[in-house]
């Protein structure tokens, strides 16, 4: 297997130092439009020689498939953020390669009732190719990253192996995470973070479709395991919504996110502001009027949360609660996954939510590079089954848990 690791941030260093440690691929061409990016990504291997540093546009298609064509890749992991979902994607497909994201294409709000109805949903452009992909006999893995990703695998555990019906997927992201010397600073992209936040949150309801809601609504307490304890979860925007009632049979499908009071009170002055706004503005300047987008102002107003690590302290929680009933009795679990900060940093000197975001792309690739994992069109980590991807994920140093609520 040749990957070509597109975004060398965050996200992408964790991979390359997760990748370093296994032996399922023979290349690994890490790429980002900032080449320092990538070459102090690379470098930090050591003499690895099957890691190389390139430049590289993740908007421009023609660029990024030559550069597969180049380095002979027959697989592209996009780490970038969801603004460059479908060029990749597209890139992908021309150069005959199998796709793997994390996040997947962007929605668009109803124009008229966008707290009532879908508009464009997430990830409705890749699927509206999956004919294609799955005609050519190609696969765009979608959504592989912690949530979504390790979430909907959990999701597909509990459909084949614990549950009879299912009346509730619930999917439920929770941390007691603290940033030494800020008051204010998430510990994942803050662009992606505005996006997924203010939208309108999607919910799946049977015999009703997909809906949606106002952003951060129904907020309730939910108590996380391994210390966290209870934090509040507000319905936000989230691909597993969209991804797991295409494969699973459950009555409803939610996700909910602990982002806690004073943050969703940012978020909503940003919101009221204008900053969440990626369409340009015209500010001046000293070399006269340039055209900037507010988001991206706000995020490089903030540090960059893959540098936190050494600041940060707690533990982040991914996990998926499934309500139903097994041979006739209720029944309700919580499928998690929990990484503490302290041990990520030690162990590969990245901050947890990053290495828990990195690890599960990298468990996929080797799934597929074994043909335990394999498939045409445009899939979601339901599509596949669950119980390898839990035990590769267990033999990384990586276990995950469950509780019967």
């Amino acid at each position: 297997m040749r990957v070509l690791l597109v975004g060398a941030g965050g996200v992408g260093t964790a991979i390359t130092r997760i990748a370093a440690r296994r032996a399922f691929f023979e290349a690994m061409v890490v790429a980002d439009y900032d080449p320092a990016r990538a070459e102090t990504a690379v470098a930090a291997l050591g003499d690895d020689g099957r890691f190389v540093a390139e430049a590289v546009d993740a908007g421009d298609e023609a660029a990024v498939t030559a550069l597969l064509a180049r380095h002979r890749c027959d697989v592209l992991l996009n780490s970038t953020d969801p603004r460059f979902v479908m060029p990749l994607f597209r890139a992908a497909r021309a150069a005959g390669a199998t796709y793997l994201d994390m996040a997947m294409s962007l929605s668009r709000p109803h124009r008229d009732r966008p707290h009532e109805e879908c508009g464009v949903k997430l990830g409705d452009e890749q699927f509206a190719q999956a004919g294609a992909w799955q005609s050519e006999g190609m696969l765009a893995l979608v959504g592989m990253g912690v949530e979504p990703g390790l979430s909907d695998v959990f999701a597909r555990y509990a459909a084949d192996e614990l549950f009879d019906e299912i009346e509730e997927i619930g999917v439920r992201d929770g941390a007691n995470l603290t940033v030494d010397g800020y008051d204010f600073a998430p510990s994942f992209s803050i662009w992606t973070t505005i996006e997924e936040c203010l939208n309108p949150p999607v919910v799946y309801g049977a015999g009703r479709g997909w809906f949606t809601t106002a952003p951060f609504s129904e907020p309730e307490v939910f108590d996380f395991p391994e210390g966290i304890g209870e934090v509040e979860c507000v319905n936000v925007e989230h691909e597993e919504v969209l991804l797991v009632p295409r494969w699973i049979d459950a009555r409803r499908v939610t996700f909910k996110y602990g982002l806690g009071r004073e943050f969703v009170e940012t978020l909503k002055t940003l919101h009221l502001l204008g900053l969440d706004r990626t369409e340009p503005v015209t500010v001046p300047s000293a070399v006269g009027p340039v055209a900037v987008s507010p988001r991206d102002v706000v995020a490089a107003c903030l540090p960059d949360p893959a540098t936190l690590g050494e600041r940060m302290h707690g533990k982040t929680c991914a996990g998926t609660w499934v309500r139903g009933s097994k041979d006739g009795a209720p029944r309700e679990v919580y499928l998690y996954h929990v990484v503490d900060n302290q041990w990520s940093m030690t162990e590969y000197g990245c901050q947890a939510v990053v290495w828990q975001t990195a690890v599960n792309p990298v468990v996929a690739l080797e799934l597929l590079g074994a043909g335990t994992w394999s498939g045409a069109g445009v899939l979601g980590p339901e599509a596949f089954p669950a119980q390898p991807f839990l035990d590769l994920l267990t033999a990384y140093g990586s276990p995950w848990g469950m509780r019967e609520q």
